[in-house]
């Protein structure tokens, strides 16, 4: 019975029912794809290649696995993951507007924009942290998880976050302004609003640490229940 039960206990749930075996395929489905995200990432580092090219090898796949993953956002929504709802869509609006309405859109400009290092910084950000995130996932849908995996989960976000939205997104959204006020970007929406897309941009700027550190602070949160229970089961076992 003990032994059972600490086993149990290695892994910390973050769902509140049990999984449906289409969240766990793709728990395991995107895992994967992140993971090969991954690994076209990292030869970006190593000469010849160069971190200028980290769009171009991974662009297309960092923005279609960004659109999919607003059914994370259901998942929250439904109680599949410990995440609250509306945190769960802001992460995911912010990230797809950043790929999809702004570097994707300008390039004619990929020398200044897409090949920007603030890019490389972005989605390598965005790849390891979701690596781990969906590796705990998957393993957890199997009740296998490692102590330690719950632990990186919860941990490895302090130093990553920061890096993916300071010198990564908020700087390339800074990058972009002069040519989304050039070609006038998305003015026929806007106009209608009687305010340009750049103008919008720069209200995103401003207001981007803020929203983004609501997420931050949640996710501390929810650092210090998870290790908590980690460190009692640990005791128990």
């Amino acid at each position: 019975m003990v032994l059972t039960r600490s086993r149990d206990d290695r892994c910390v749930r973050d769902s509140v029912h049990p999984i449906p075996r289409f969240a766990s395929d793709f728990f395991f489905g995107f895992l994967l794809c992140r993971f090969v995200a991954l690994l076209r990432l990292l030869p970006c580092i190593v000469p010849p290649s160069s971190v200028h090219s980290s769009y171009a090898v991974a662009g297309d796949l960092v923005c279609l696995l960004q659109a999919s993953a607003i059914l994370e956002t259901v998942h929250a929504a439904v109680g599949l993951v410990h995440t609250a709802p509306l945190l769960a869509f802001l992460q995911w609006g912010g990230r797809t507007h950043f790929v999809l309405a702004v570097v994707r859109q300008i390039p004619e400009c990929q020398m200044q924009v897409q090949s920007s290092p603030s890019v490389f910084i972005t989605i390598m950000a965005w790849s390891i942290s979701e690596v781990i995130r969906y590796s705990h996932y998957a393993l957890t849908t199997l009740k296998v998880c490692p102590a330690w995996l719950t632990y990186l989960r919860y941990t490895a976000f302090i130093p990553l976050y920061p890096i993916g939205v300071g010198p990564g997104e908020m700087w390339t959204m800074y990058q972009a302004l002069p040519f989304v006020k050039e070609r006038d970007l998305y003015s026929g929406f806007f106009g209608m609003f009687s305010i340009s897309y750049h103008s919008f941009l720069v209200a995103v700027l401003a207001i981007y640490p803020f929203l983004w550190m609501k997420l931050y602070l949640h996710v501390f949160k929810q650092r210090k229940s998870k290790l908590g229970k980690v460190g009692g089961a640990k005791k128990q076992a």
